[in-house]
């Protein structure tokens, strides 16, 4: 006789009860491998897409450590991975904290001037747009008038 749960979910009425989904899903003829797979390539694409977003305002690292976090669902290293990237940044924040104000600033503005840096060669490389030359020209053209 089917269960309350699997009659509502359409599951197998052979499944063990009381399992998550991923784990139905681990027990069916090729759903580890294939589970795997999806999980493994969900998760690669979200910590590559967050890479590429670090230099930008955005959520970079969060996008990073969610794709580990997949990743962490099916894979050991990628769970002992993000334990050590969890403590390593606690630590670098800790240590920050405990710092004089001018350390603090002297960070923020060297982060700002990184990824200022990083979004000028960008834009640079991509659209062929020198964002200073610019700058320059718009600033001349103002004080020209």
């Amino acid at each position: 006789m089917a269960t309350a749960e699997s009659s509502r979910t359409g599951d197998d009425e052979d499944a063990p009860p009381g399992l998550g989904w991923l784990d139905r899903i681990r027990a069916r003829p090729g759903g580890r491998l294939t589970l795997r797979i999806v999980i493994g390539v969900l998760g690669a694409a979200m910590v590559v897409s967050g890479l590429i977003m670090v230099p930008f305002p955005g959520p970079g690292w969060l996008v990073v450590f969610a794709g580990l976090a997949v990743l962490a669902t099916e894979f050991a290293w990628a769970s002992r991975l993000l334990v050590f990237a969890k403590e390593r940044v606690r630590a670098v924040t800790d240590w920050l904290k405990r710092q004089h104000l001018a350390v603090r600033v002297l960070a923020a503005v060297v982060t700002f001037a990184c990824a200022a840096a990083i979004v000028w060669a960008s834009v640079r490389l991509t659209l062929g747009v020198d964002i200073l030359q610019k700058a320059r020209e718009l600033l001349a053209a103002r004080a020209s008038r």
